[in-house]
């Protein structure tokens, strides 16, 4: 089966897309909208010193600010105005779809349709602003504890530190919106994109320049740059790799009219969690890095130094536990998404069923059976993309700037954009054979 990309490249000639004037429209509106987001990466927080703030960022190279910095695309280490980036969002609709799944409430709105995905929406909106407005508020202490960053220390600081992050996170989810709906791909994973994507130039410049000084050898740059791209092959390869379990719909009459039988498949992905089993992993590793970096000559410091150093990067306590997050988040992530007892009630309600295989609880056995066995890979395939730059980190004087997570963030949202580019010309195809139809029709 032909990926999104090669149907695009066998299918659709360049002629297609330069008549495709909507879909034009549409990849213009959303450059334009992402060069909006990068400009607000350079707009810094009112009431810092931010050469100050540059040294005191220094320390938290290993810590979890550094990830959110590589995700806002350095706004984190520039402490602008889009310093949170999209991120709280991210973390509100995780918290809304897991409760959604575990709190029959919320799982009752979600069945409503489109208009329980409007309310959830809402209910996601107000997480967001709750969760901005508390790590704004994390935001504005760690940077009153630190000597000469904060020119006016105070409650009038925090607030409008408060006010400010939370407004431009705000206005990234507006935006993302915006893209989604106006224009090209999903706007929230297209944000977060850009800003990975966008210190990649100063990545390869500084490894083609360690390898100019003879700090690496020019056989290692030549290993890292031919394995970025089996790994983002493998990914690619792994991304659409699923398991089809085939589903028989039997003959059925309606009114007068007799159906046949139709076999058809249900596509179980090998990745059904995605991305979120690598950044809570990385997320809760690099917590105790992050809070020992704060807390300076607290009494806390010594406990939370020698956990930092059992912790560090690339060390075996760090990649073991590294690994167990990532399958422990695979399995649950999996399981609290997708439902197989959901699933084999509506097969059974349409008169479908696997064959060989009784409907109802058996099917939901059977189901359950292969998703348990495809999530064992996934996971593997999530430790072993995760794990890979780690051991190369450790190993050798290189540090990388694509981490798994970061990998698999920006190959998972370049197929999607790519396939919806194909969507559209597509039906932008289809339009103008129905047009020309017509026009036969009528000379005829």
């Amino acid at each position: 089966m032909a990926s999104a990309a090669e149907q695009l490249a066998a299918n659709i000639n360049w002629s297609a897309f330069s008549k495709a004037e909507e879909l034009k429209k549409r990849i213009w509106f959303t450059l334009g909208a992402l060069v909006v987001f990068r400009l607000g990466t350079y707009i810094p927080l009112p009431g810092i010193d931010a050469d100050a703030f540059q040294t005191a960022f220094l320390g938290q190279k290993q810590g979890v600010l550094d990830m959110f910095n590589m995700f806002s695309g350095g706004a984190v280490q520039r402490m602008a105005v889009f310093a949170l980036n999209i991120m709280p969002y991210i973390s509100a609709s995780i918290i809304i779809q897991l409760l959604s799944s575990v709190m029959p409430s919320l799982e009752a709105i979600k069945k409503e349709g489109e208009a329980g995905r409007k309310i959830l929406n809402q209910y996601t909106r107000y997480l967001t602003v709750v969760l901005s407005l508390f790590q704004a508020y994390g935001i504005a202490i760690g940077l009153e504890s630190r000597t000469g960053v904060v020119a006016d220390p105070g409650m009038v600081f925090r607030l409008s530190t408060m006010i400010t992050l939370t407004g431009g996170t705000m206005f990234l989810v507006w935006l993302g919106e915006q893209i989604t709906s106006r224009g090209v791909g999903n706007g929230s994973s297209l944000i977060i994109m850009a800003g990975i994507v966008a210190r990649l130039p100063v990545a390869a410049a500084q490894l083609f320049e360690l390898g100019r000084q003879g700090s690496i050898s020019t056989g290692l740059v030549l290993g890292v740059i031919v394995m970025v791209f089996v790994v983002v092959t493998f990914i690619v390869f792994m991304e659409r790799a699923q398991r089809r379990v085939p589903i028989t719909y039997p003959r059925r009459q309606v009114g007068n009219k007799m159906y046949e039988g139709q076999s058809s498949f249900l596509p179980l992905k090998l990745n059904t969690s995605g991305v979120i089993p690598p950044i809570f992993a990385s997320s809760l590793l690099l917590l105790p890095t992050t809070v020992a970096n704060f807390a300076q000559g607290a009494a806390t410091t010594g406990f939370l130094s020698t956990l930092t150093t059992l912790l560090g990067r690339g060390g075996a306590l760090y990649m073991i536990l590294y690994v167990a997050l990532i399958v422990f988040f695979a399995f649950f992530y999996t399981a609290t998404v997708f439902n197989p007892t959901d699933t084999a009630e509506n097969l059974k309600k349409h008169g479908g069923f696997v064959p060989g295989v009784r409907p109802g609880e058996r099917t939901a056995q059977y189901i359950d059976q292969i998703l348990t066995r495809i999530t064992v890979l996934g996971a593997a395939y999530l430790s072993l993309i995760c794990i890979l730059p780690e051991l190369l980190t450790s190993y050798s004087s290189i540090q990388l700037y694509f981490g798994g997570t970061s990998l698999l963030i920006v190959v998972n949202v370049t197929m999607d954009t790519v396939a919806q580019i194909h969507g559209h010309l597509q039906a932008h195809q289809y339009e103008g054979l129905i047009r020309k139809s017509k026009l036969r029709g009528r000379k005829r």
